[in-house]
């Protein structure tokens, strides 16, 4: 027979209340193998292997939708030596020779009817209107004239030899491809870019009855230079200063700049957007490829254009 405290002990413990039970985590999901990659990064990956590798001195020639078509080397003009002092040079004769000649009139502060009254009048020597002790035509009165006036004959253009010039636009063209120097510009392009860029020519054939501009803004979303073009057209702004009243109100930084050889059908795709400019290779000088004296400017060249260059002298 059991024990009475036994059966005591054993009502007790069945009048307690039970143990807590414990919680149990959650399986944890399983990883994915290392291998196993995301669909779009697999994409990338294979468009990033079709893209064919480029030497040194060798660019990519892009499509009108921006796919890679094939690679072709640089003229030897892209070798010559980044001359900073001659490109600022060249800059510099290309703005003093746009200077317009200015200056006072001939006679203006001296048309009046003055005369010295002499010494002993206690008044300073000054001409004075007759009849009246009103100062005029000298530099230090009111409607006088000006002391040191600008001359209208003043010469302001500055020579630079023919050579130099052909140096300097060389220089010019050579920083074209050097990637830290258009970044140090401000430019935008994407970084698996090649400079400068080169472009089918079929851009100069392209000729919509409608929408020319919008045709354009495609072309160059394809090749990524979108951010160029918006980052101008954000720093548009009103000159400080006099010149805003006299027809230079606002200044507008430069974008891109397309040389292709046939520039009249080329302009009406590009030639409206902020800061664009489209030029044939004649046209090309230090201070198109470098403005304001600084070398590095985003170019786009036609397939054809760049041929061009071929027969340039480095």
């Amino acid at each position: 027979m059991a024990d009475p405290e036994d059966k005591k002990a054993a009502a007790g413990s069945a009048d307690a209340e039970p143990p807590p039970k414990r919680r149990r985590r959650a399986p944890k999901p399983e990883k994915a193998a290392k291998g196993a990659k995301a669909p779009k990064a697999a994409k990338e990956e294979k468009k990033k292997r079709e893209t064919p590798e480029v030497k040194s001195g060798q660019v990519h020639v892009y499509s009108l939708d921006g796919d890679v078509v094939k690679t072709v080397d640089l003229p030897t003009v892209f070798r010559a030596d980044v001359r900073l002092d001659l490109i600022r040079r060249a800059v510099t004769a290309f703005q003093a020779n746009r200077r317009q000649a200015y200056g006072p009139g001939i006679g203006a502060g001296m048309r009046h009817s003055v005369r010295w009254s002499g010494k002993g009048h206690g008044v300073s020597r000054v001409p004075r209107l007759r009849g009246t002790m009103t100062g005029a035509q000298a530099p230090g009165t009111v409607g006088g004239r000006r002391a040191h006036p600008p001359r209208p004959d003043t010469v302001w253009a500055k020579k630079i030899n023919e050579h130099e010039r052909r140096l300097a636009r060389n220089a010019a063209l050579a920083a074209l491809k050097d990637p830290k120097m258009v970044a140090s510009r401000g430019h935008r392009f994407p970084d698996d870019i090649t400079l400068p860029v080169v472009i089918e020519d079929g851009i100069e054939t392209l000729t919509p009855e409608t929408g020319a501009a919008r045709e354009g803004l495609k072309i160059l979303n394809h090749l990524g230079l979108m951010s160029d073009v918006e980052r101008a057209k954000d720093g548009r702004h009103i000159r400080a200063g006099r010149g805003k009243m006299r027809g230079r109100r606002y200044r507008q930084p430069r974008s891109v700049l397309v040389v292709v050889k046939e520039a009249r059908t080329v302009r009406r795709l590009l030639g409206n957007l902020p800061g664009v400019e489209v030029v044939n290779p004649a046209a090309l000088n230090a201070e198109i490829l470098a403005p304001g004296g600084d070398p590095g400017r985003l170019t786009v060249f036609s397939e054809g254009a760049l041929e061009v260059l071929r027969s340039w002298p480095p």
